[in-house]
């Protein structure tokens, strides 16, 4: 409650007729009578002060020793609800809407809110002289016609004031004229509030949206990976110090922002179907932030926000149908110095890093000076001057030099994560090597009519550059190798049941003479399809496969066929339905046990972790992304074979149809690659290797870890948010 000491004496030095106009008792009020702001709570930073004078204690404007009545106000408390308050006689100074419940507080409370600094409100402290006293008859006067209150609002010229006599009764409408001064001031505060509110919203959606565009520059074709944790940290920026409905669409604006670019590539299937994907997944970042909203009430919040990204990461790749692990922040990451996180976590160890490192960056930019020292300033602002005790510091500079300290703290912790991956162990070279062939053979179509009009031209592309290369070989321009790889569909013809399709096939590899690795689409029964790597022996022709685990919703199956089909007629390109396999990639091949992935599976932790552990080596991925040619899908599918070679300590070989075909070394190195849409062929030289990091033998370890704990820190923020509340009701 506001206390009342209208009676007390002035202080000393200080004009007696010379009054503060303090905050109206309704914006640091509920609805309900308690305490709105946090400092009403034990522990808290106190409300916000008025040249040193808490706003809680500060006494009503006086005039000539009356208590005055701050009048004629409509504005907003703290909580964000509507403050209307009358006139002397009744008239009202204007109906303020009230606004949303996301609004930010007023200026006043708003760096209390959001740790950002707000320059202090016009006419919230100021001091206001008493006006003249005038003829009782013509102050009532004047008092009476209409618009009185309102030009003398609009014009509170301070005067000097008329002494008294003692004794003598006080001028009347000197009241009147006091309460006019004061409303105009007020209300000129609330409104400078508002626009603040205002134009803080408009600088966190920039924010929010800069932080998205800055995400996708890291991610390939850019590649700019260090504006990545850049990225991370303005998002952060515009979600701290928000409820969480309004971090909610931020987060979604932001996620808009940075998926719109990053998933281009699905342009090529449709307009639709690329706005509708990165509107469902925009989703997850708006429940995140959300979530994060609460998150930052707590001590030490830049961890338990990568811990929630990671969790939201998780969710993505779950679900729906399936989930969709794109654009994960991790895939951003391919060579950096983040990446040797990969080693001892996995993809969800280096999201985790690299927004760790952001949230720390946006943690020095918001940090405010403690309660303490903001009261230890103001107090020292508003007492005389007089020389420093000696042998103590002054406290400006030591508050200062303090508050360096606590910024430059998250920024070398921030500095610190990626140094710290170099520290990370790493197995060595095994001595072993193997040359692999690798074979793209290009296709005659474009977009979503790949395979032409005629059929078999993409097995006779591939089996014509299988045989270049067995020419290349037998010239001596490349090395032996000891097995080939060719593309995910290399053939178009199922070649169990095309006995054309059977001869080209074997022909080309008895030419190169070594076991082949083939990509097929074979028929299951009459309705059904599987995506194939089979194993092709010169001798025996096929024999050992791989059926791929994961497959493309619309894209290689149909969810909700009926409806879908009803709907599209796209969607009967799909044509027979695929089945996933169920059992991991490794096939032996030649003097080797290669691990097979196939496209789409390179972005799920668990497929890949399986086909390593099952022992395969070196990764080969086997990839069609004829349909997304020269989009950003194929290097950014290439950096997620960067971050899988150095997770699992494996060579990763990709072979393409149209590119990006390439060899990475263990170390996450692109040491050869091809161009798009051109025939090619190579044989490299790969190590093979059989230790298993960290990351392989604990597996999904880390990422549960990280994930309870984001939850754990969401519960505690709701826990102390309720007990908040409960302890504001009962000292109300």
């Amino acid at each position: 409650m506001v206390q009342d000491k209208t009676n007390l004496p002035p202080a000393p030095g200080r004009d007696s007729a010379t009054t503060r106009l303090p905050v109206p008792e309704a914006a640091v009020q509920g609805g309900d009578g308690t305490p709105s702001h946090p400092a009403a709570t034990e522990g808290d930073p106190p409300a916000p002060s008025v040249n040193g004078q808490s706003t809680a204690d500060s006494p009503a404007p006086a005039v000539n020793g009356r208590a005055a009545p701050v009048s004629g106000v409509n504005g907003v408390s703290s909580d964000g609800e509507a403050v209307s308050v009358v006139v002397g006689n009744g008239a009202s100074g204007g109906e303020t809407p009230a606004p949303d419940a996301d609004e930010e507080p007023p200026a006043a409370a708003l760096s209390e809110t959001t740790g950002l600094e707000t320059p202090a409100v016009a006419g919230s402290a100021a001091d206001v002289r008493e006006p003249a006293a005038a003829e009782p008859a013509s102050v009532e006067r004047a008092a009476a016609e209409p618009g009185a209150v309102e030009r003398a609002a609009a014009e509170p010229a301070p005067v000097e004031p008329t002494p008294v006599e003692p004794g003598a009764a006080e001028p009347a409408g000197a009241g009147v004229a006091s309460e006019a001064v004061g409303a105009a001031a007020a209300a000129k505060s609330v409104s400078r509030a508002a626009r603040e509110s205002r134009w803080v919203l408009v600088a966190r959606m920039v924010a929010g949206v800069a932080g998205g565009v800055a995400l996708y520059a890291a991610f390939p074709p850019l590649d700019w990976w260090l504006c990545a944790p850049l990225g991370i940290g303005l998002i952060v920026a515009a979600l701290h110090g928000t409820r969480p409905r309004r971090a909610a669409w931020l987060g979604y604006l932001s996620a808009v922002a940075f998926l719109l670019p990053t998933l281009a590539w699905v342009r090529t299937i449709g307009d639709d179907v690329w706005l509708l994907l990165v509107g469902v997944e925009s989703l997850f970042y708006a429940a995140m932030a959300a979530l994060a909203a609460l998150v930052f009430r707590l001590p030490a919040w830049p961890v338990w926000f990568g811990a929630l990204w990671v969790a939201m990461e998780w969710a993505r790749g779950l679900v729906p149908i399936g989930g969709f692990p794109w654009a994960r922040v991790a895939f951003s990451q391919g060579e950096t110095l983040f990446t040797s996180y990969a080693a001892l976590g996995g993809a969800p160890l280096v999201s985790f890093a690299v927004v760790l490192c952001g949230a720390l960056l946006a943690y020095a930019a918001l940090i405010r000076p403690s309660a303490a020292l903001r009261r230890r300033t103001t107090s020292r602002a508003d007492a005389p001057a007089s020389p420093a005790p000696e042998g103590t510091a002054e406290a400006g500079p030591a508050g200062a030099g303090f508050a360096v300290a606590r910024r430059a703290v998250p920024v070398a912790l921030a500095l610190a994560i990626p140094v710290l991956s170099l520290t990370i162990p790493r197995p060595g070279d095994e001595g072993r090597t193997i040359n692999v062939g690798i074979v793209q053979g290009n296709v005659p179509g474009r977009g979503m009519y790949v395979l032409g009009d005629e059929p078999a031209v993409v097995l006779r592309n591939h089996a014509n550059e299988t045989k270049r290369l067995a020419q290349a070989v037998r010239e001596g321009k490349l090395p032996k190798p000891d097995i080939v790889v060719l593309p995910e569909n290399s053939t178009d013809i199922d070649p169990y049941r095309d006995e054309y399709a059977r001869e080209i096939i074997t022909d080309s590899v008895r030419d190169v003479g070594v076991p082949t690795l083939v990509g097929a689409v074979v028929a299951i029964g009459s309705d059904e399809r599987a995506t194939r790597s089979l194993v092709w022996d010169p001798a025996s022709g096929p024999g050992a496969y791989y059926d791929k685990q994961r497959l493309v919703p619309f894209g290689e199956y149909t969810p909700f066929k009926d409806i879908v089909l009803a709907l599209s007629e796209r969607a009967n390109l799909v044509g027979r339905q695929s089945v996933p396999g169920n059992k991991p990639g490794d096939l032996k091949l030649g003097p080797v046990t290669i691990g097979a992935v196939n496209c789409y599976e390179v972005a799920y932790d668990d497929t890949v972790r399986e086909t390593v552990r099952a022992g395969g080596t070196p990764l080969v991925v086997q990839t069609n992304n004829a349909t997304y040619a020269e989009s950003n899908l194929p290097p950014q599918q290439l950096a997620m074979s960067q971050i899988r070679a150095v997770e699992h300590n494996r060579a990763v070989v990709t072979a393409a149809t149209t590119g990006i075909s390439a060899y990475v070394t263990p170390d996450g190195k692109v040491s050869w690659q091809t161009r798009e849409l051109v025939a090619d062929m190579n044989v490299v030289k790969v190590p093979v290797r059989t230790q298993e990091t960290i990351a392989t033998r604990v597996g999904a370890l880390p990422e549960w870890a990280l994930m309870v704990i984001g939850a754990a820190a969401v519960g505690v923020a709701v826990w102390r948010g309720r007990r908040r509340g409960d302890r504001m009701r009962n000292d109300g």
